[in-house]
């Protein structure tokens, strides 16, 4: 496997999903719906079958599990175009953005600031910001705190201001979920919190750090580029077209 692909297996085992089977070298994921990350597959590598083939395989596995199909993919890759010669389409409606930034960057930053520290265990406040209206699940709870994690808090007084997810895999530190309260906004909070996640990071092992944001999401691209964060690759998400992925198992 590429640079690209290598490093999308890591992200993914840093965000594991409930359920996971192979398909050759692609990975079937579920997670009851909570993000597209954990709830499609990872196309690297072969499938071990003609491509038209695994993809008949990604629908039976969704549709037995009550999800939509949906493939994940690196951008402009042998496997993208594969499947888009299979008749797939972008998945342009998938809300948090079918395009992704795949960023990475050195783990620099200063002491944590006032307030801010890396937990060992979420609390209730890390738990309020991190999971958006909905989210919240026994799935949702369990993808977040699989693996090694280190759980990021701003705190003010007695209130959560600023939380991220910190993973670590394969010798990185996964960057999740940063979230900052709209009133605490505006106030260095997400760098500050950046920091000290980076300082975790490099005190438990880990060389760099990764993160994916969506290509629409300008505010955070920019505060990751100023933290001295650059692009390695892209990934889409990719689906069936109307009528073309129909249950064959049923």
């Amino acid at each position: 496997m590429n640079a690209p692909e290598t490093l999308e297996i890591a992200c993914s085992r840093a965000w594991p999903p409930l359920v996971e089977e192979p398909l050759g070298d692609w990975r079937l994921r579920w997670a009851d719906g909570f993000t597209g990350r954990a709830n499609s597959v990872l196309a690297v590598g072969g499938p071990g079958r003609p491509v038209p083939e695994a993809l008949r395989a990604v629908c039976d596995f969704a549709h037995d599990r009550g999800i939509a199909p949906m493939v994940q993919v690196v951008r402009d890759s042998p496997n993208e175009h594969a499947i888009a010669a299979a008749g797939w389409v972008p998945a342009t409606g998938h809300g948090a953005g079918h395009e992704v930034a795949v960023l990475t960057g050195a783990l620099t930053g200063g002491p944590a600031g006032p307030g801010a520290a890396v937990l060992d265990e979420p609390t209730t406040g890390w738990w309020e910001l991190v999971l958006g209206s909905g989210e919240d699940s026994p799935a949702a709870r369990q993808v977040l705190t699989g693996g090694k994690v280190g759980y990021g808090v701003v705190v003010d007084g007695d209130v959560t201001a600023a939380a991220v997810r910190g993973a670590l895999v394969d010798g990185w530190l996964h960057v999740g979920r940063l979230a900052v309260r709209p009133e605490f906004r505006r106030r260095g909070l997400a760098s500050v919190l950046m920091g000290a996640l980076h300082a975790w990071g490099a005190e438990q092992g880990a060389g760099r750090a990764v993160l994916q944001v969506a290509e629409g999401n300008s505010g955070a691209l920019a505060l990751y580029a100023g933290l001295g964060y650059a692009l390695h690759h892209r990934y889409r998400y990719w689906v069936p077209a109307p009528g073309s992925c129909e249950d064959s198992t049923s």
